[in-house]
């Protein structure tokens, strides 16, 4: 069995669970038979997945009798095609306007998903994660939780997540669950600009970041920041890697190593 070290029953911030929920993410791009088996390796016996073939949504909830994890896969479309056919439109959702295509994904499995918890959960610790899309229908998953079902969650980690809503959305959201939510951006990930303030977006939750190095600093101003992206492209540029910087740092791979590195670091 894996060294599963999660702190179930807390909703402070937490390295070691940002790990976890990081490997949740990641682990949802595989098969459900796949997740199934990591997830137990871990001591989460229980698991049940959620899927539509309309939007290509999926996700799934793992649990023991301490906890449920709930994570949600990102998009499988070769990233830059996703963002080539990006939907920003506008529609009315749980705490304020969010992205209509994000909302009509996670809508696909919701009814599953919500009778799923509301019948299943019986006061056990509640934890939501997703990468990229996943990143997107799961702080939408805890806006619809908290604003709609006045149900309790014990923290949301997301990985490369695009904006999901408008200003009102955020400032709402951050209001009730700011607090609890953890957003990490590596980097230059491009999936983490998008779509852009000018169109009306807005982030939520607490800034994480991994710099050109993978090193955590959370301490970073908003002008190292740019330094530091900047010095991302500057590398690539001279050192002729493959790729562009802004994609590679958005593979959930290199967030799970950088979060294996945090992690270990304290």
């Amino acid at each position: 069995m894996s060294n599963f070290d999660f702190a179930a029953r807390t909703r402070d911030y937490s390295r070691i669970n940002a790990y976890w929920l990081g490997k949740a993410a990641q682990i949802a791009y595989g098969t459900f038979d796949a997740a199934r088996q990591e997830t137990s390796l871990w001591g989460l016996a229980e698991f049940q997945n959620f899927e539509s073939k309309d939007t290509e949504t999926q996700a799934f909830v793992a649990g023991d009798d301490a906890m449920l994890i709930v994570s949600f896969r990102g998009t499988e479309k070769a990233l830059q095609d996703w963002l080539t056919d990006f939907d920003a439109a506008f529609v009315n959702g749980p705490c304020g306007m969010v992205h209509e295509g994000f909302l009509v994904a996670l809508n696909s499995v919701w009814k599953d998903l919500w009778n799923y918890l509301a019948t299943q959960r019986r006061g056990r610790a509640l934890w939501i994660t997703g990468h990229s899309l996943g990143a997107a229908l799961a702080a939408l998953t805890v806006a619809k939780l908290r604003f709609e079902r006045d149900e309790p969650v014990n923290g949301l980690y997301t990985f490369g997540q695009p904006r999901s809503g408008d200003r009102d959305f955020a400032s709402r959201f951050d209001a009730d669950f700011g607090q609890q939510t953890f957003r990490y951006v590596n980097n230059n990930d491009i999936v983490a600009r998008v779509p852009p303030r000018s169109s009306g977006y807005s982030h939520v939750g607490s800034f994480r970041y991994f710099d050109k190095n993978g090193v955590q600093d959370d301490q970073m101003d908003w002008w190292d920041k740019v330094v530091d992206r900047m010095k991302g492209n500057i590398d690539e540029i001279l050192n002729s890697k493959v790729g562009i910087d802004g994609v590679k740092d958005h593979a959930i791979a290199n967030y799970v190593r950088c979060l294996e590195t945090a992690k270990n670091s304290g």
